[in-house]
């Protein structure tokens, strides 16, 4: 009796350990389906993103040549971006986008901080609305937003303005900027401040030395990618300006008569502070999407 027990421990045993393999082998395969699929993703942003800084950074003539080779195949120089800087108009845009991009952030930061904290802690009527009303801003073509504005901007007397196109982006960035920092302070426990508030802090002191603190970092996350977000708009600013274009909307309306150097370079110098900028605060991006990050 007890030997048929034994048998039968040691049939069911080699039946649990070929589970086992299998469940082995079929995480292998899906974690290999998983990095290879990663890989595919990162190829197809990275490698377009190689070729143009390949040819931004090499002179004019290698930019002209055929079949077209990358670094460090080819000769390292800054002659291309050089003969792109200094093209009519460059510059004036560079600051012109600077510009707009800097109101954008103050404006969208001031206004989208108080608005996010209040989302976020208050439960008040209306409250799902005005959630779904901010992401239908984002629904609407910019084209609908910003033909409209245009005219009212020549009514008002300041169209082509890097100020109203400030205004204008503002509006395209508040929604986002909204949503980010209100899941900012979202992931922030309330039972913080009402610890502080047992020890007699003011509700205003337990927000400024126990939320703020730790809110910080993701609305300097906010503000940065409403930095970029403005920095790369280009229909609203072809639109609404046109002696004070910005940086996007001047080598848009100069693509047509310019040289293959000037496309590349142009298009490596805008991409150059998304990707800086981006490196640097994709962590708090994580955490805004749900990854855990230390």
């Amino acid at each position: 009796m007890s030997e048929q027990s034994g048998v039968t421990a040691v049939q069911a045993s080699a039946e649990v350990q070929a589970i086992h393999r299998r469940m082995i082998r079929r995480q292998k395969l899906n974690r290999g389906l998983t990095y290879v699929v990663a890989i595919l993703i990162s190829l197809w942003v990275l490698v377009p993103i190689y070729f143009i800084a390949s040819m931004a950074l090499t002179t004019r003539e290698e930019v002209r040549a055929f079949p077209k080779g990358v670094l460090p195949f080819i000769p390292f120089s800054t002659e291309t971006m050089r003969f792109f800087l200094n093209s009519s108009g460059i510059m004036s845009g560079i600051i012109n986008s600077i510009i707009v991009a800097v109101i954008t952030l103050v404006l969208s930061t001031i206004i989208a901080a108080p608005a996010g904290y209040a989302i976020s802690r208050y439960i008040f009527p209306g409250r799902d609305s005005f959630r779904l009303s901010i992401l239908a801003v984002r629904a609407f073509p910019v084209v609908i937003l910003a033909i409209p504005l245009a005219v009212v901007f020549i009514n008002l007397g300041i169209f082509d303005s890097v100020y109203s196109l400030a205004l204008m982006h503002t509006a395209l960035t508040l929604p986002t900027t909204i949503l980010i920092i209100g899941s900012v302070f979202a992931s922030i426990p309330y039972e913080l401040e009402e610890a502080a508030q047992v020890f007699g802090c003011t509700p205003f002191q337990a927000f400024r030395q126990v939320v703020l603190p730790l809110v910080l970092p993701g609305i300097a996350a906010a503000a940065i990618f409403t930095f970029v977000m403005s920095w790369n708009e280009v229909f609203a600013a072809s639109v609404l300006t046109i002696q004070n274009r910005t940086l996007p909307a001047q080598v848009l309306n100069s693509l047509g008569q310019s040289s293959e150097p000037y496309k590349f370079a142009g298009g490596f110098f805008m991409l150059l502070p998304s990707v800086i900028f981006i490196f640097f605060i994709r962590r708090y991006l994580f955490n805004m999407w749900g990854q855990v990050t230390k």
